[in-house]
């Protein structure tokens, strides 16, 4: 069973150098462990979505720029991530602001390619299915 993931939750990228956290806004009105709870709709880059310090994915335009600079020598670039979808696949059953919460388990994908995994829910009490 997944955990119910909550605002500062750890977060990892495929093709980030650093761990990002997420970050709930307290719209959905509904807190867990004393924070915001995350239901699948909290995915913005720069608002929920923090970096991930370099970013090495060749398909991220400044990467490919630096490299090809660097005659092909894979040349890491600042993180700034591109979420366009919602996270998946989320709690069958629990709905946080009319929304599946997010769970654990759960996976976001960047359009450069990166999919972003939550290392640490932020908590660890309450159970999602």
């Amino acid at each position: 069973m997944s955990q119910l993931v909550v605002s500062g939750a750890t977060l990892m990228c495929s093709f980030g150098a650093a761990p990002g956290t997420l970050t709930v806004m307290p719209t959905n009105r509904t807190m867990c462990s004393n924070m915001p709870a995350a239901n699948i709709m909290d995915n913005i880059p720069m608002v929920n979505i923090m970096p991930f310090g370099m970013c090495m994915s060749i398909t991220n335009p400044s990467v490919a720029s630096a490299t090809s600079a660097a005659l092909g020598v894979l040349t890491p670039m600042p993180c700034v991530p591109v979420t366009t979808a919602p996270w998946a696949p989320g709690s069958t059953t629990v709905m946080i602001a009319n929304m599946p919460a997010l769970s654990s388990s759960s996976q976001c994908m960047c359009s450069w390619g990166g999919a972003i995994t939550i290392s640490f829910p932020g908590q660890v009490t309450t159970n999602v299915p």
